[in-house]
């Protein structure tokens, strides 16, 4: 599954693959397209393998996504604003 979304004016492109390869996780890759810092890269990319269950909580991929995003932005902002 791919999915586009915007996130504070950046285009974040979301990668979920179940079960990726028979291994029992799941893959998610975050991407800024184009590629610019986001909270959880400085590169603009961001691979993670994650329990299945691990999503649970959220309505799908794209809702983890979006929640990290936050999250981590709550930090990042801060650092932000020393510059």
């Amino acid at each position: 599954m791919s999915t586009r979304f915007t996130w504070r004016g950046v285009i974040v492109e979301v990668r979920h693959e179940p079960d990726w390869l028979s291994t029992g996780f799941d893959h998610i890759e975050i991407e800024a397209i184009p590629r610019t810092p986001l909270p959880i890269t400085e590169t603009g990319y961001r691979s993670r393998f994650i329990d299945p269950g691990d999503l649970d909580d959220y309505d799908d991929a794209v809702a983890f996504a979006r929640f990290w995003l936050e999250a981590a932005a709550k930090d990042w902002d801060g650092q932000l604003s020393l510059l």
